[in-house]
């Protein structure tokens, strides 16, 4: 498929060296969402977790400290901000580095928390995010050795598609998957949820959320019938 069946009519680029931006209506969408809440969680403060407590009638209130609340909302906005570049990007090389980065902040966010079961998540979780990182990159050196170039619009002009390509992208596909933390690696992710800090917690969802729908953009132009 051609980037115009998938998103749209190409709106403009936005070259910025060897890093190439281009828009569609499609690209500019989740653009948009991405850095509108980023901008909420950017002035927003944390709510206060309430917490039955066992074997009473009592609530427990679990609250964000001052400086654990500056340091998660710095790498919320971080999170929002990789997410938004990699909604628009047209290198899959910076798309692979955004998405990485994505993994790292998630980490980062829940990583002051005191609580046993969400460190343990986070520490799982942090585990696969590293060990995705291999087919991750893996797959764009293999696209770069396959087709010459790692442009999505280069690429989105090839007619065909080489086993090459195909298998990279299987490989991109895996380590996205490890990295946003979705089937099967969910499990671990869903745990990190329990922690106090929303909104800085959902940044971890959506960003999961649009990098998977720009994945499966960037997966279907590169397919193409052999």
């Amino acid at each position: 498929m051609d980037i115009a069946t998938l998103g749209g009519q190409l709106l403009g680029q936005i070259p910025l060296g060897d890093i190439v931006l281009y828009l569609t209506p499609f690209n500019l969408f989740m653009f948009a969402g991405a850095l509108i809440f980023t901008t909420l969680i950017a002035i927003s403060r944390t709510e206060t977790q309430v917490e039955a407590e066992f074997g009473s009638l009592n609530d427990n209130e679990v609250k964000v400290g001052l400086k654990e609340f500056k340091i998660r909302r710095f790498l919320a906005v971080v999170c929002g901000l990789a997410t938004a570049g990699a909604m628009i990007t047209g290198d899959v090389f910076n798309f692979t580095l955004l998405v990485a980065l994505i993994g790292i902040v998630n980490i980062g966010i829940v990583s002051a928390v005191k609580q046993i079961d969400v460190l343990n998540a986070a520490f799982q979780y942090g585990l696969i995010a590293m060990i995705a990182s291999l087919p991750l990159f893996g797959g764009a050196a293999i696209i770069l050795a396959s087709t010459g170039t790692l442009s999505i619009l280069e690429i989105a002009q090839l007619s065909f598609t080489t086993p090459m390509m195909f298998f990279a992208s299987v490989l991109l596909l895996l380590g996205i998957a490890g990295e946003t933390g979705i089937a099967p690696f969910y499990a671990t992710k869903a745990e990190m949820f329990r922690t106090p800090g929303s909104p800085f917690i959902l940044i971890i969802h959506l960003s999961s959320l649009l990098v998977i729908v720009r994945a499966i953009e960037i997966l279907l132009i590169i397919n193409k019938p052999f």
